[in-house]
């Protein structure tokens, strides 16, 4: 599933400026349906301004192609919604974007015929708590939309009118984000599913705000907490439920770029879709980025690892409580430096977990920038976010760990190539505790290139240099890295 996460370090070939937007974004479906051979793409209308004629731009601008390749059976779009409970000044905007579905399939019926599949069919609701959630907006769709056309209008049937309102219902993805919920995941599930007689239905797992929240260590065990349940759930309702997870290309957002696709797929092998975002797109070769779809996409779905819950759920108390206070002691520079980073989308600003003064974990409350800024301005400034919260772990938690975690080493020895040494002195005392952690456990070979700039970056802060330098430091540091965030 191609997304729209910004956290590329260059800009498409296809853009005409870096921040991508507008048609560029219609170019971009196309491009990656096309060229990357991805099965899916994302058309996210959370926090930021959306073409919601999509479907027809692509079908009536690509018409060879998409005649071949048919929206909605060969390949397929799925909308992220805003969530009424959290995005207050966006709640209309969901209500409009499932009124569009039937518009795009009246746009695909032009070009395919009466037969045509329904181009859109799922949308995905972010921040779920809740089966009351999912169900909202699946009962507003059949009832309000789907079902509207048997309504009279005057003298007619609103279908008499205007016509049939295809779909007749939706699926609604559930997107967990939290901790609470993703260990409850499958409670949510079996209450969504109990009155629907599906054959298979799909639950998206986030793991970039897991680990903002977190810390990278919690937000994996917590999403292989997640996927041992859902596979529990799936046997004893006898419905697939197929996992998509979404991950980024930096560590701690998931370390999923083109390179390390055959490690990724050993550590979910329930999962049955993954996330390619900006950086995976466009910071490597074309032609590694396709031959790395091609084995996400040939690649069976397997078994989820078993985990032992307890102690997971032990170990993550006890690192998401040190990462919390890491978190607070750099949230001043962690919020300055974030002002630096180059924009890569056009995006209003996007609520979520840390979009509001919050607690975290008891502690005073905090905001910090979303997930990608967040990495953006620590990877900036040689401080690799992964190794927030592992001074808690003891011997004994990190040799569990390594069972649990099978990339572990690896994910730690690639976050810790973007280790700034010369820059230690500069980060709180706590900070440092967790740095000299991560060096006893993992082996450290810095990248020369990278510390060299970001070392240059801090002194840059220091002393006040222009934006417009530090900004161009940040931007070569993230080429460096392959990813902004």
């Amino acid at each position: 599933m191609s997304t729209q996460h910004p956290d590329n370090a260059k800009a498409p070939f296809f853009a005409d400026q870096s921040v991508i937007q507008g048609e560029t974004e219609i170019k971009e479906a196309y491009y990656v349906y096309s060229h990357l051979r991805c099965g899916e793409q994302m058309w996210d209308y959370e926090g930021k301004e959306v073409d919601a004629f999509v479907v027809k731009k692509l079908l009536t601008r690509y018409e060879s192609f998409f005649r071949q390749n048919a929206v909605g059976r060969d390949l397929f779009l799925t909308l992220r919604v805003p969530n009424p409970r959290v995005e207050r000044l966006e709640a209309k905007v969901l209500l409009e974007t499932l009124e569009s579905i039937p518009r795009s399939h009246d746009a695909a019926r032009s070009l395919y015929g009466d037969e045509t599949p329904c181009p859109i069919f799922e949308v995905i609701l972010p921040m779920t708590t809740s089966a009351s959630e999912l169900n909202r907006v699946y009962h507003y769709y059949k009832e309000f939309i789907g079902g509207k056309e048997q309504q009279s209008c005057f003298d007619i049937t609103v279908r008499e009118w205007v016509g049939d309102y295809l779909p007749d219902s939706i699926h609604v993805i559930p997107l967990i984000e939290d901790m609470e919920h993703l260990i409850s995941v499958d409670a949510i599930v079996e209450e969504y599913l109990r009155d629907k007689t599906y054959d298979a239905h799909r639950v998206f797992l986030a793991r970039s705000d897991p680990a903002l929240n977190y810390g990278q260590l919690s937000a994996v065990l917590l999403t292989k907490i997640a996927l041992q349940r859902l596979e529990r759930l799936e046997h004893k309702l006898g419905i697939e439920l197929l996992p998509i997870i979404g991950v980024g290309s930096a560590p701690f957002r998931g370390n999923l770029h083109p390179r390390g696709v055959r490690e990724f797929l050993a550590e979910y092998p329930s999962v049955q879709t993954f996330t390619i975002q900006s950086a995976f797109k466009y910071d490597h070769p074309e032609h590694e980025v396709r031959e790395a779809i091609e084995q996400l996409n040939a690649t069976a779905r397997g078994a989820a690892h078993e985990i032992d819950e307890t102690t997971s759920r032990a170990i993550i108390d006890k690192v998401s409580r040190r990462y919390a206070r890491c978190v607070h002691a750099l949230a001043p520079m962690i919020n300055d430096i974030a002002g630096y980073v180059p924009p890569r989308r056009a995006r209003k600003l996007h609520i979520g977990l840390f979009g509001y003064s919050r607690e975290l974990n008891g502690a005073a409350s905090v905001q910090l920038p979303r997930a990608i800024g967040f990495c953006a301005a620590l990877y900036s400034i040689g401080l690799p976010p992964e190794v927030l919260g592992l001074a808690a772990l003891n011997q004994q938690d990190f040799a569990f760990v390594r069972r649990a975690y099978v990339n572990i080493d690896q994910d730690l020895q690639d976050s810790l190539r973007f280790l700034s040494v010369k820059n230690l002195r500069q980060f709180p005392p706590i900070v440092r505790k967790d740095i000299e952690a991560a060096l006893d456990a993992f082996p450290l070979d810095v990248d020369a290139e990278h510390a060299e700039i970001t070392t240059g970056i801090m002194n840059d802060l220091r002393h006040g240099r222009p934006r417009a330098e530090i900004t161009e430091k940040i931007q070569r540091a993230a080429v460096c890295r392959r990813f902004l965030g």
